[in-house]
């Protein structure tokens, strides 16, 4: 009975000490982002399997993301420049309108009916070049999104591969993740292999 106790005792300090240990020198490791573990009769220290992606940065650093920002601007700069060339022209169009209504130039009422309802015509048909171009350029972002995440989730596929992650979080302006130790973030990484493997002229 007496060694029982010995024995018991021995264990219960044994136990004391590595809660000691852990609760001391666990401090100075915290930074390596893991947490203690028991394996079989040990405990054992591992980082856990989960790693987040700064979306932001990403989309500001892939090479990729900026060329399809960059082919959507220019359609909109482009849309843009055509619909101010033709609202210049119909604005002018009914200024002059305006003036020979004013100085009697036309012979005949029919003629100025006729000449203001082929200018709101023009009007309306540039209201729907207006929408039309609106909703194409919509369709074109849409599929241009589609693509970079369709490539950004085949990457991490196979980057997982040799990383071993179980969880890949999405950040977007601390939205989804509040707080998270900086050995979590895999955005440097990512980015950096991304544009190791874009090649624009594919």
């Amino acid at each position: 009975m007496k060694n029982f106790n010995l024995i018991s005792n021995g264990v219960l300090l044994l136990a004391v000490i590595v809660l000691f240990y852990f609760q001391f020198h666990g401090k100075q490791q915290s930074e390596s982002q893991g947490v203690i573990v028991a394996s079989g009769n040990t405990l054992k220290y591992t980082k856990l399997p989960i790693a987040y992606i700064n979306v932001d940065s990403l989309l500001a650093n892939y090479k990729f993301a900026k060329d399809l920002n960059e082919t959507l601007l220019r359609k909109q700069e482009n849309s843009r420049a055509s619909l101010n060339e033709k609202a210049k022209v119909l604005q002018g169009e009914m200024a002059d309108f305006q003036k020979k209504v004013e100085n009697n130039a036309f012979l005949s009422r029919e003629r100025a009916e006729t000449e203001q309802r082929r200018l709101v015509g023009k009007q309306q048909e540039l209201q729907q070049m207006e929408q039309r171009l609106s909703s194409e350029l919509m369709v074109q972002q849409q599929k241009m999104n589609e693509q970079l995440r369709d490539t950004i989730n085949a990457f991490l596929k196979e980057y997982n591969k040799t990383k071993g992650y179980d969880l890949i979080l999405s950040n977007t302006m601390s939205d989804n993740i509040l707080f998270a130790k900086p050995s979590y973030n895999i955005t440097k990484e990512v980015v950096e292999k991304l544009n190791e493997k874009y090649n624009p002229k594919k």
